[in-house]
């Protein structure tokens, strides 16, 4: 059957305000619970001191509880002498004896202030003289009323409003909810979101995973990012492609549920049968297709005045579309404020192409150059990358009239975080196993690591600008045949690597030499992306000849082995360690230099001397090296 096309592409503001319309989000009721399980609630009502805080006149130091008139002039010199009255006072007890005139009682920090004091005198300026009839107290330093003293209800009085509706319990608040006695308090319900993944491909995480099939993630992102916000996810697990069974679980799904979501759709062919299960709601389905890219299938509706969704199977258009759309929603039902995103300026590293007609939501990571100047880099991973949303530190907005985006243009950079995340070793160039294993290694003494794979000359060009601390390439002269020397300009320096050995690999029942390969046009090879190291060697090897799938162009070792192994490509170029991993057929081809660019001003950064450490000849961290099959330098 013919595919059904969305209902009508609309403008993402056109798009919210259709969908508010009908669902008019606002605050949901309260609910009573204990203080022990308040923090980071929302106040559903004012509260009222209920007693004076504090609730005596208390003493705020160890002393003596004193008429302020009788120390009017003492000194060092000419202290001020007083009877010493036989009562201590320790905290919890209610005085039992009055300060007289020219007399002092002894009182401890907190303790309450008896009748006829005003007063207290520190112990360190006073001194005890002990006589035959009495005991007196010297005090060396006059008092003035209310010296050392806070009265009764000067932090809160009873009747006091001490927190408003709509404040977010932190420990701070919590506080003073229990200095004035409060053991339950009412805040704001929170929204029950029920989440339905759909889909026959779907499994669970810990299920049996066969070709074909995805592990659920959309799942565990959209539970823990309601949990986020202050809502209380329902995950009612996979339904799959039937019209009885989709119909069976949002009805459940429904029942009792502030906002319901659904993502994913069908594969079979008869159109997107979400649309056609929340179609039959009243009012049903508000809008079908917004102009965004990632999230241009994304489906708002309504039950009643009840928001569903339908959000895109894609992870990163899922989570896009979540926070553009849902998040805001259940923002105003659990109470909160509608805080916007902190935003900073940047410049884009490489060029963007975009798609006009559509407002695209670009994921970029973020360094700091030379002068602090942020740098942003294209995450391109595309809306079915579960990565990219996780590593990205924010997103920039690229109008539905621009098709590209020059590198080097400044743009509002919207933050993920609060805040520009500030990573201690930051490498942006080629990727390799190696890498990890050295970032790994950094991460577990501490150091944090930010890992940008934009390939080699990309990396030699952040480096060159002072956007990283270390640019791992591997590029071959074709003058020379040598790896990395010849690319290191002014300003940078070479920092020796590893070396790792490239080759033709296959699946293990291909055999024939790598000339036969070539030389077979049934076979599909699977290409790198230009740019990378390894492009080079293939353009190489491959001279004029453009075999099937030259086209193909993935930016990963993993990629390519992942692409034979599933028999999307018969044979490509790899390392030799990716493809012992993946049990794929391996011919050696060129042994080649994994080296790292280090920016001249960085050298003696911490955090790059410490990875030098690992790189020196004879450091364990070497032997780690040639144990995962790399070779040492």
């Amino acid at each position: 059957m013919k595919q059904q096309q969305f209902l009508d592409v609309v403008d993402r503001d056109e798009a919210e305000v259709r969908w508010h319309e009908v669902i008019g989000p606002t605050r949901l009721d309260s609910e009573t619970v204990l203080l022990a399980e308040s923090l980071g609630r929302i106040l559903a009502e004012d509260v009222r001191a209920t007693v004076d805080v504090p609730g005596f006149d208390r003493s705020n130091m160890d002393g003596f509880a004193v008429r302020a008139a009788d120390t009017f002039g003492a000194s060092e010199e000419e202290p001020v002498r007083l009877r010493l009255n036989g009562e201590t006072i320790p905290t919890g007890v209610v005085p039992g004896q009055t300060v007289e005139a020219g007399c002092a009682m002894q009182i401890a920090t907190g303790g309450m202030l008896p009748r006829g004091a005003d007063a207290v005198v520190p112990v360190e300026h006073t001194d005890i003289e002990a006589g035959e009839a009495i005991v007196e107290v010297l005090v060396r330093q006059p008092r003035t009323p209310g010296g050392a003293i806070a009265y009764a209800g000067t932090d809160m009085g009873q009747g006091e409003t001490v927190l408003f509706s709509g404040a977010r319990l932190t420990s701070r608040e919590t506080g003073v909810l229990a200095a004035v006695g409060h053991a339950e308090i009412k805040v704001v319900r929170r929204p029950r979101v029920a989440i339905l993944s759909t889909g026959d491909e779907i499994v669970q995480p810990g299920e049996a995973m066969r070709p074909g099939l995805v592990f659920d993630s959309n799942g565990r992102i959209l539970a823990d990012a309601v949990r986020e916000l202050g809502g209380e996810p329902v995950f009612m697990g996979a339904v799959r492609d039937d019209l009885s069974a989709l119909r069976q679980a949002l009805g459940q799904a429904l029942d009792g549920a502030d906002v319901v979501l659904l993502s994913g759709g069908t594969s079979k062919g008869e159109g997107d049968l979400n649309a056609l299960v929340v179609e039959e709601l009243d009012p049903g389905i508000l809008v079908h297709g917004v102009a965004l890219k990632p999230g241009k299938p994304i489906c708002l509706a309504a039950a009643g005045r009840t928001p569903v969704v339908i959000l895109p199977g894609f992870p990163t258009s899922a989570i896009f579309t979540f926070h553009e759309f849902v998040a805001p929603v259940i923002r105003i039902l659990s109470g909160f404020s509608q805080q916007e995103r902190p935003t900073v300026r940047a410049h884009l590293a490489q060029k963007v192409l975009s798609v006009r007609g559509r407002l695209e939501y670009l994921l970029v990571g973020l360094v700091a150059g030379r002068n602090d100047e942020l740098a942003a880099y294209p995450m391109g991973k595309g809306s079915g990358s579960v990565t990219s949303f996780s590593r990205a530190d924010g997103f920039v907005r690229v109008g539905r009239n621009r098709e590209i985006v020059d590198a080097g243009e400044t743009l509002e950079v919207t933050l993920i975080g609060r805040e520009v995340p500030v990573a201690d070793l930051v490498v942006i160039g080629s990727h390799c196993s190696g890498l990890d294993a050295l970032a790994s290694e950094c991460a577990r003494e501490g150091l944090t690591v930010k890992l940008l794979a934009v390939g080699s000359q990309a990396g030699l060009a952040a480096a060159a600008r002072g956007e990283c601390d270390l640019a791992p390439i591997h590029l071959l002269d074709p003058e020379t045949g040598d790896y990395n020397d010849a690319f290191v300009g002014e300003g940078l320096r070479l920092l020796r690597g590893y070396g790792r050995m490239q080759g033709v690999v296959t699946r293990p029942d291909e055999v024939r030499d790598v000339n036969a390969l070539l030389a077979d046009p049934a076979l599909r090879m699977v290409n790198r992306n230009r740019g990378a190291g390894t492009r080079i060697l293939i353009d190489q090897l491959l001279g004029e000849l453009r075999p099937p799938g030259y086209g193909y162009e993935p930016r990963s070792h993993y990629a390519v082995a992942a692409a034979i192994t599933q028999g999307r490509a018969d044979w490509g170029v790899t390392i030799e360690t990716v493809a012992r991993a993946a049990g794929l057929h391996f011919r050696p081809l060129r042994s080649e230099r994994y080296d790292f660019v280090v920016p001249g001003e960085r050298w003696e950064r911490p955090a790059v001397v410490r990875f030098r450490q690992l790189l020196a000849p004879g450091s364990k961290f070497r032997d780690v090296l040639v144990g995962e099959g790399f070779e040492a330098a």
